[in-house]
């Protein structure tokens, strides 16, 4: 939102953000790595564009993670730099939005302000997807809600959250093997020079009493932390 006008909303106790405050807080990074975390309806146009201006102008590494969604003006902050999505996040576009009162001249000069105000920000869409303006602004024209993975397809996000390949496995289930149990038997068949696809009845019976084994050891148990 416009600077002058948090004062109101910190009075009000209720949550924002404006360009005055991202200064503050990139000078006080110091050039240090820095996370920008966005969930936002969006907002006014030019304060987005200086939030955006200032993040591109920021020394330090940045990474910009979308939590919750995206949207007008925030979706223009996200193009500030590399961007992360959680996978129950989203993105949307729409043309920039403004009410007008008067003869034909003000409402002419009003929707050349529209088209100028579009094309500025459709400049940081561009840059950052490599998309051409004809596609986008069909996509602005529509009011387009993307959902995370189509936000990475379209360029506007780099790649999804939490996928560092560390990742823990997670089961909708109960009573199955343990992957741990599963993995020491992979390799016990791979060390005795089995083929995984082998249905030989000696060598399942073989596996059946290793797994049973394990079992005794207490190796395969119900992990309820897995839902």
């Amino acid at each position: 939102m416009n600077s002058s006008n948090g004062w109101v909303y910190d009075w009000l106790g209720i949550e924002n953000t404006s360009p005055k405050k991202i200064v503050k807080a990139l000078a006080e990074a110091g050039g240090e790595d820095i996370e920008v975390y966005i969930n936002s309806p969006g907002g006014d146009v030019f304060a987005g564009s200086e939030i955006y201006t200032e993040l591109r102008s920021y020394g330090g590494k940045k990474l910009i993670r979308i939590t919750g969604i995206a949207a007008s003006a925030a979706s223009v902050i996200a193009q500030a730099g590399e961007c992360e999505i959680s996978p129950t996040g989203m993105f949307m576009i729409h043309n920039v939005q403004t009410r007008a009162a008067g003869d034909y001249r003000v409402m002419d000069n009003t929707g050349d302000a529209l088209r100028a105000a579009n094309q500025a920000i459709m400049n940081a869409y561009v840059e950052k997807t490599h998309r051409d303006p004809e596609e986008l602004q069909a996509l602005m024209d529509r009011d387009t809600y993307l959902s995370a993975q189509q936000a990475i397809e379209y360029g506007f996000a780099d790649r999804l959250m939490f996928q560092d390949g560390n990742a823990v496995s997670m089961q909708n289930g109960f009573g199955g093997i343990p992957e741990n149990t599963i993995e020491k038997l992979r390799n016990l068949i791979k060390v005795r020079g089995l083929d995984e696809q082998e249905t030989d009845e000696k060598k399942k019976n073989s596996a059946v009493a290793r797994l049973k084994f394990l079992n005794l050891r207490g190796e395969k148990s119900y992990d309820k932390s897995r839902v």
